[in-house]
C-alpha cells in the first residue's frame, strides 16, 4: 500500500512555516521601513513633502540597484513575501484610514471635483504616454495611477494588478516624486502670483481643494498647504 507523503499543510499556503528562510528578506524590508519612518520625521525632509512611504520606495530602489544582487540568495524569499502578500495587506490597512465622516466632510462638490480630476488625469496620462511619448501601456498606466490617485501608494497598489516589472514601477515612482516635489514650490508661488494680480477669486480653502485634487502625495499636499497657510490673507 502506497504511503501519501504530501504534507497536510503545504508551506506555500502557510509561508510563515518557513520563517528561518524568510527572515533575512523580512528583516531587510523591515530595516528599510524603519529607516524611511525615521528619515520622514527629519524636518527638512518633511518640508520636501517626502513621506515615509515614498522614502521607503526610494530606499528600496537604491538598495535594489546596488546591494541586492549580493543579498538576493538569502533575502529573495522574504522579499517576495513582503512584496506580494504583505504589500496587499498593507493596501487593505491603508484603506482603513478613510472614514465615511471624512468623505461627508469633503462634501458633494469636493467629491465631484476629485472624481473628474482623477478620471481625466488618468485617461490623459495613458493617452499622452502611449500616443505622444511612445512609452508602453503598463508604464503609462502606472504613471497615470500615481498622478491621479495618491502618488507612490497608488503606483504600488496598481503594480500587482498589472504585473508590471520593477523597472516600470521605478519610472512611475520617480515621476511622482519629481513632479510632486516641484508642485510643493510651484503651487504656493502661483497662488501668491494670483493673489497679487487677482486673476481668479481663489481663497485659501479653494486652493486646498485644488491642491488636494492635483498634487500627487498627501505629504506633498500638506507641505504646499502649509506654505500657503502662512501667507497673510488678502482683504476681500
Amino acid at each position: 500500500m502506497a504511503t501519501d507523503t504530501t504534507p497536510a499543510f503545504p508551506s506555500r499556503h502557510f509561508p510563515l512555516l518557513g520563517l528561518p528562510r524568510l527572515a533575512p528578506g523580512l528583516l531587510l524590508a523591515g530595516a528599510l521601513t524603519a529607516l524611511a519612518i525615521w528619515a520622514g520625521d527629519i524636518p527638512w525632509v518633511a518640508g520636501l513633502g517626502l513621506g515615509a512611504l515614498t522614502l521607503a520606495i526610494l530606499f528600496g530602489i537604491l538598495v535594489g540597484n546596488t546591494l541586492y544582487p549580493w543579498l538576493q540568495p538569502s533575502c529573495h524569499s522574504g522579499v517576495q513575501l513582503a512584496k506580494q502578500r504583505l504589500l496587499r495587506l498593507g493596501i487593505i490597512l491603508y484603506g482603513f484610514r478613510l472614514t465615511f465622516q471624512q468623505i461627508a466632510d469633503v462634501g458633494a462638490t469636493g467629491i465631484i471635483i476629485d472624481a473628474l480630476t482623477l478620471s481625466t488625469t488618468f485617461l490623459l496620462a495613458c493617452w499622452l504616454g502611449k500616443k505622444v511619448f511612445g512609452i508602453d501601456s503598463q508604464t503609462a498606466m502606472l504613471i497615470g495611477a500615481g498622478s491621479s490617485i495618491c502618488g507612490a501608494a497608488a503606483v504600488m497598489a496598481t503594480e500587482p494588478v498589472l504585473k508590471a516589472d520593477s523597472s516600470k514601477v521605478a519610472v512611475a515612482v520617480s515621476t511622482v516624486v519629481v513632479f510632486g516635489t516641484l508642485a510643493i514650490f510651484a503651487y504656493p508661488w502661483l497662488f501668491q502670483l494670483n493673489e497679487h494680480y487677482q486673476w481668479l477669486p481663489l481663497s485659501q480653502e479653494t486652493f486646498g481643494i485644488y491642491a488636494g485634487s492635483t498634487i500627487h502625495e498627501v505629504a506633498q499636499v500638506v507641505a504646499a498647504g502649509h506654505a500657503v497657510g502662512r501667507m497673510p490673507k488678502t482683504p476681500q
